[in-house]
C-alpha cells in the first residue's frame, strides 16, 4: 500500500489520467522503444499500429490508481496479467526500464502539473506494483521449472480446417522430457522469428481436452480491418505452417479454467475463435462426465465461419444431457432446419433454461460480444459471483477500467 504521504497525489491524478491517459502512453511507447527496440519483439505491434495498445495501458494505469486500496479488485486482474507476463517471458529486469519511461512520459505530457511530489508518489506507487508482479512472476516461472523466456520446441504433426479462417495445429515435443500438463482454457505463447532480429509473441488457447502426447491450438487468420493490420503472426502461421513444421512455444498459462471434472450443471458461451477454450473444456467433460447437464451456446458469422463442429458432433454422441445452441448473423435455410440453430446475434432468452443462481457460466469471444452478453445475463438474474470470462491483450483491465 502506497504511503499516506503519496497517496493523496495518486487520488488527485484519477481525472487526469483519464483525461490525458492516451497522450502519456503514446508518449510512453514511442521514447521506450526508441530507446530499446528489443522490447519490440515482447509487445504486440499489430496493438501499437492499431493504436489499440496505447488505450488498454492508458486504462491500466487508471485502473490502478482509481482502485489503488481495493485488493480484491487488483487480485484477479493481477493473476490474470501474470500468467500473460510468464507466458511472454518478462524478466524483473524490465521493470525498472518501464517505470523509466512512463514517469518520464507522466512528466512529459502534464508539465509544470507533474511536480516533484506527484511524480515521486507515481515512483512509489509504480515500484511496489513492479515488486508485486516480481514476486509472483518469479514463484509462477519456480512451479512450471523455466528461466524467463524459456521455449519449448514442437513440431506440428497435424494442420486441421476448422472453417473458413480457422486453423488448428496438434503439437508433439520434439524432446524426450515430459509433455506439457494443462487445465482446459488456458493458453500458449507461440513466438515466431521472422528473422533481422524480428519475432513477435501470441497467445492462443489450447483447444482440445489434455493429451499427455500432444497439444493442439486453433488459429484465426485475422485480416485487415478498416484502421487495424491484418495479424501478422495469424497470417504467416497459416501460410507457412503445415506438418513437420516447428514453433516455439511456451508452457500453458492462463487462470481462466472452467471446472470440467465435478458433475455440477455448467454453462459455455462462446462467440467466434473465443469457441477454443470451450471446445477443449467440453471434449475433457465429455472424457470424464459424458453424463454431465451443459449448455454449449456458439455465435458466428454463419456456418462456414463456425469452427470445430466436429469436436461439436463428437460430445453430443457421448454426453446425452448436451445442449447445443448456434447463433448465426446470416444464417442459411439449410442451416435452420437444424434444431440447434438460430438466425440472429446470440440471445439468452433462447438458451434453455438453468438454474441462474447456482450454475457457472463462462464466456469467450470479441470483446463487444462478452459485454453484451455479460449485461443480458445479469439482467436475467445471474450473479457476477456465477461469471467468468477469458480476456486477451487490451481488455485485460476492462472490469476494473468500465
Amino acid at each position: 500500500m502506497v504511503s499516506p504521504a503519496a497517496r493523496p497525489y495518486i487520488d488527485a491524478s484519477v481525472p487526469v489520467l483519464r483525461e490525458h491517459g492516451v497522450t502519456i502512453t503514446t508518449t510512453f511507447y514511442r521514447t521506450m522503444f526508441a530507446a530499446h527496440p528489443e522490447l519490440c519483439n515482447l509487445f504486440n505491434m499489430g496493438n501499437q499500429a492499431s493504436g489499440v495498445q496505447q488505450q488498454s495501458l492508458a486504462a491500466a494505469v487508471f485502473a490502478y490508481a482509481a482502485n489503488i486500496d481495493n485488493a480484491a479488485a487488483l487480485a484477479p486482474v493481477i493473476e490474470r496479467i501474470v500468467h500473460k507476463h510468464v507466458s511472454i517471458g518478462i524478466k524483473p529486469s524490465h521493470y525498472p526500464i518501464v517505470g523509466h519511461y512512463l514517469l518520464g512520459a507522466i512528466a512529459q505530457t502534464l508539465g509544470d502539473a507533474a511536480t516533484p511530489a506527484l511524480l515521486a508518489a507515481w515512483d512509489e506507487a509504480y515500484t511496489e506494483l513492479a515488486d508485486l508482479f516480481i514476486a509472483a512472476e518469479q514463484a509462477m516461472y519456480g512451479r512450471a521449472g523455466i528461466t524467463p523466456g524459456q521455449l519449448r520446441a514442437m513440431r506440428v504433426i497435424q494442420v486441421e480446417r476448422q472453417s473458413a479462417d480457422v486453423n488448428s495445429y496438434t503439437l508433439q515435443a520434439m524432446d524426450a522430457l515430459p509433455a506439457f500438463t494443462f487445465k482446459p482454457g488456458q493458453y500458449i505463447s507461440v513466438t515466431v522469428d521472422f528473422g533481422n532480429g524480428r519475432s513477435q509473441i501470441r497467445q492462443y488457447s489450447l483447444s482440445d481436452a489434455p493429451n499427455a502426447g500432444s497439444l493442439r491450438i486453433s488459429v484465426k487468420r485475422e485480416a485487415a480491418g478498416d484502421e487495424t493490420p491484418q495479424g501478422e503472426v495469424s497470417n504467416w502461421l497459416h501460410q507457412h505452417v503445415t506438418a513437420g513444421s516447428s514453433l516455439q512455444v511456451s508452457p500453458p498459462m492462463g487462470e481462466f479454467t472452467p471446472d470440467t471434472e465435478s458433475a455440477d450443471p455448467i454453462v459455455l458461451l462462446s462467440a467466434g475463435v473465443g469457441i477454443t477454450p470451450m471446445i477443449a473444456a467440453l471434449n475433457r467433460i465429455a472424457q470424464v462426465q459424458p453424463e454431465r447437464r451443459t449448455i454449449f451456446a456458439h455465435a458466428a458469422m454463419d456456418e462456414q465461419h463456425h469452427s470445430h463442429l466436429a469436436d461439436l458432433r463428437a460430445a453430443a454422441a457421448v454426453m446425452p444431457n448436451l445442449h447445443i445452441l448456434n447463433f448465426y448473423q446470416s444464417a442459411s435455410a439449410n442451416a435452420l432446419q437444424d434444431k440447434n440453430n438460430q438466425a440472429g446475434l446470440m440471445d439468452v432468452a433462447k438458451l434453455p433454461a438453468w438454474s441462474r443462481t447456482e450454475t457457472k457460466v463462462h464466456l469467450c469471444g470479441p470483446t463487444g460480444f462478452m459485454k453484451a452478453q455479460w449485461r443480458a445475463l445479469l439482467d436475467a438474474g445471474v450473479p457476477v459471483s456465477c461469471l467468468y470470462r477469458e480476456v486477451f491483450g487490451p481488455d485485460l483491465l476492462d472490469s476494473l477500467a468500465a
